[in-house]
């Protein structure tokens, strides 16, 4: 059989479709870029996947969840799948990416080759394990969202292990360099039962006694079993099989050891699903113009080029894993919020790479922070953004933050995504009209430390801006409450019957109406809203006034409206 090569051609290439590579992608066609996005797998979401289901974690603290793309996402999430089941949640994903029409999904395909010319990428080379064939793409610019970092092809300079203490003074580092890296954890879930039945584990498995089970939480209730993790001191990449193959022992081992206890902490529960394949924290690391390191986290990462944002702990997981007998984690204290720079997500010395995820520039340290996806998520909707920017000017990676990062930083804040330390600057023409809710304007698109950002509706109110003459208004950007406090993670117990409901402050139908030549005019009416960021444009007219009208919401409470931008 000969095997057949198809050829495409884009502007922006991402490689990976975890949620760093997701929101690459989708970030980058809309902002007008075409786009193609290679998946090694069947559906999104990488770690958050059906195959893995590991959780969206993020910054910790009030107020401090990650906005954008990814909270689009997870309210599209609750709107489509409010029994949060794993297996509609990677549609969910699916949906998300293919309704762009800017961006080409390539699913099931795996790059085993890159072309580089001149110290650029000139495209890479993918196999689809379903249709037998080869796809060649090319492209301008290419980003690396695998989270192993596959386009080290190219030539990329990269790290792996734990840098040496002193290399950039990190107290929490090893005092001498080595190759490890945390490990690769496989997750279990598990179910409700009425009636006890044992367990038997298969004869290749472990077979736990009090005396030799992990030395871990070996209870059902609240478990997502995080801590089955193995591989650190090994290649998590060129040993991933030989590391699948322990954790399956273990897994299997542990949950039998669990269910037939004597104590009969198992017998109300029973295995449901285990994952096909283990989650990944660590692997490499890409090196950028900038390698974000444990001291700039500490000092709450105020870079001139921030683009997004961490406040994760700096969760440094033991290379042993689950053959450590003491802690399988260190939890390093670090601020909530840090920023992130834009110079450790694009490649010191490939002039067309940008990368996203856990393989960003980053030391050890930093990155047991700045893994979890929704920091990562965060990085792929600024990489998708800048390669658009740069695109738009035709520029590389460096050239964005050389003459365009205020152009990168007011685009990702208008497009929801908070950057600490940077202010959103509103509108001119909304800063010139008179107001009725001054706090509707302020720049803050959430609440803060110091304060509440927002303003409450009744059904039916409404707010307004009025100009001292007829403008031009051709659209309005609205940021409605959402519930941050509110961290939209998946379940541990996919089976429990319970029923996400939309955020309750929420408006879920409302309009935007103006004075148009001393006629009230319906510029936009929205019926059906489960967003927190909505962006409208119509034909332009001349105003004198504009009114946001609440309509109802989607629980009996009032409903919150942090920002009404007219434009």
């Amino acid at each position: 059989m000969m095997v057949k090569t198809r050829e495409l051609c884009a502007d922006f290439v991402v490689v990976g479709g975890g949620m760093a590579g997701l929101c690459a992608a989708v970030a980058a066609a809309r902002n007008g870029a075409k786009t193609v996005i290679i998946q090694d797998r069947p559906m999104f979401g990488g770690n958050a996947s059906s195959e893995i289901r590991m959780w969206i974690c993020g910054a910790h603290g009030p107020n401090r969840k990650e906005t954008g793309l990814l909270e689009e996402l997870q309210l599209d999430n609750y709107y489509y799948n409010p029994e949060l089941r794993f297996t509609i949640w990677d549609d969910v994903m699916y949906s998300f990416a293919i309704r762009e029409p800017n961006l080409r999904v390539l699913l099931n395909s795996s790059v085993e080759k890159v072309e580089v010319e001149n110290g650029k990428i000139t495209s890479v080379t993918a196999w689809n394990l379903v249709e037998y064939t080869r796809y060649k793409v090319s492209g301008k610019l290419f980003s690396d969202c695998s989270g192993d970092g596959i386009l080290r092809l190219s030539g990329a300079k990269f790290r792996q292990g734990r840098e040496g203490r002193d290399e950039f003074d990190e107290s929490h580092a090893p005092e001498v360099e080595d190759k490890k890296t945390m490990g690769n954890s496989i997750l279990i879930q598990l179910r409700r039962t009425s009636a006890h039945r044992p367990f038997r584990a298969p004869e290749w498995a472990y077979h736990y006694t009090d005396e030799t089970a992990p030395k871990r939480n070996l209870m059902p209730e609240g478990n997502n079993f995080w801590w089955m993790e193995f591989g650190g001191v090994k290649d998590t990449i060129t040993d991933a099989e030989e590391i699948r193959d322990e954790l399956y022992k273990i897994a299997y081992g542990v949950w039998e050891y669990i269910k037939n206890h004597p104590d009969g902490r198992g017998h109300g529960w029973e295995l449901d699903w285990i994952g096909s394949l283990p989650g990944k924290r660590e692997s490499i690391r890409f090196v950028g113009d900038h390698i974000l390191c444990q001291k700039e986290v500490e000092a709450e990462g105020k870079f001139k080029d921030s683009v997004c944002y961490g406040g994760w702990t700096m969760d440094d997981h033991h290379p042993e894993a689950i053959y450590y007998p003491g802690a399988p984690t260190i939890f390093h204290p670090a601020p909530s919020p840090f920023g992130i720079p834009y110079r450790s997500l694009y490649s010191v010395n490939i002039d067309n790479l940008f990368f996203a995820g856990r393989q960003i520039s980053t030391t050890h340290m930093a990155l047991s922070s700045t893994r979890v996806m929704a920091t990562t998520a965060m990085m792929g909707q600024a990489v998708g953004t800048a390669a658009a920017i740069a695109l738009r000017h035709g520029e590389l990676p460096r050239g964005v933050y050389e003459r365009h990062l205020d152009e990168l930083q007011q685009t990702l804040l208008d497009q929801d995504q908070f950057i600490p330390n940077i202010p959103r600057r509103v509108p001119e023409l909304t800063l010139k009209a008179r107001s009725d809710r001054e706090i509707l304007r302020d720049g803050w698109d959430r609440d803060w430390d110091d304060g509440e950002h927002g303003a409450s509706f009744a059904a039916g109110e409404s707010c307004s801006y009025t100009f001292d003459k007829p403008e031009t208004v051709s659209g309005a950007r609205l940021v409605f409450d959402s519930d941050l406090a509110d961290l939209k993670r998946q379940r541990n117990v996919e089976t429990s019957g319970e029923i996400r409901e939309m955020p309750a402050k929420l408006p879920r139908a409302f309009r935007v109406e103006a004075d148009v030549d001393g006629k009230n005019v319906v510029l936009a009416n929205v019926e059906e809203n489960h967003h927190r960021l909505v962006q409208l444009a119509w034909k332009p007219v001349q105003a004198s006034a504009v009114r946001l009208v609440l309509e109802t919401g989607w629980s009996a409470e009032p409903m919150r409206v942090f920002s009404f931008d007219v434009k």
